[in-house]
């Protein structure tokens, strides 16, 4: 194990070493091609395992992905789940993004580039919820991601979301000015306008 942990720039990751990263860290060069049984992110350099999520997750985030992709208009795209380019050493893979596909050949691109993204979206589970609150979060605030949205399980198994706006100045998110808090109903204008029934995104 101690020789793992010792390895150089030009090792790979697999499965036998990706819980041993470079003293550096991974970078994604060195692990986009690792065959490993799971999902994961790369974060800090080190391969996160994305966990298991539940039914209600998995169809708030195909609904929502789904709603945006109905509002969306140029210049922009939706995707769930695509790997995201913040750095050669974090390459998280948000539940949904809003991104601008005006200079990215769709036949091709593998990862969104941070700097093309308008909007990253966390659906929090009991995995998750420190990253979605605090790790991740901020990571796209560093990497210049204008608006984040985080969407919790309130009681009743209503969605609710927590909308953030990333201050031009200070580099972090702060609520947004107009409806930090969204319930019942997802009403904005960033990065396009939306009016989402929240109720709607818990049915099949």
């Amino acid at each position: 194990m101690a020789a793992e942990a010792e390895q150089g720039p030009g090792e790979r990751a697999t499965l036998e070493n990706w819980m041993c990263p470079p003293p550096d860290g991974w970078t994604y060069d060195q692990v986009k091609h690792a065959e490993l049984p799971f999902e994961w992110e790369l974060l800090g350099g080190n391969i996160v395992v994305r966990g298991l999520t539940v039914l209600w997750h998995n169809r708030v985030r195909n609904q929502l992905y789904c709603q945006l992709k109905s509002a969306c208009r140029e210049p922009f795209d939706v995707g769930i789940a695509p790997y995201t380019v913040i750095d050669d050493h974090n390459i998280p893979k948000p539940d949904v993004l809003v991104f601008d596909e005006s200079q990215l050949d769709i036949d091709t691109v593998a990862q969104i580039p941070g700097e093309r993204v308008a909007l990253a979206v966390e659906v929090m589970s009991e995995g998750s919820r420190h990253a979605d609150r605090f790790s991740k979060p901020a990571l796209y605030a560093e990497a210049g991601i204008r608006s984040y949205w985080r969407i919790e399980r309130a009681e009743g198994g209503l969605p609710v979301v927590h909308e953030f706006r990333l201050h031009p100045e200070g580099g972090v998110y702060e609520p947004s000015p107009e409806r930090p808090l969204h319930t019942g109903e997802l009403i904005t204008n960033v990065p396009f306008p939306v009016n989402i029934s929240l109720r709607k995104l818990t049915k099949a």
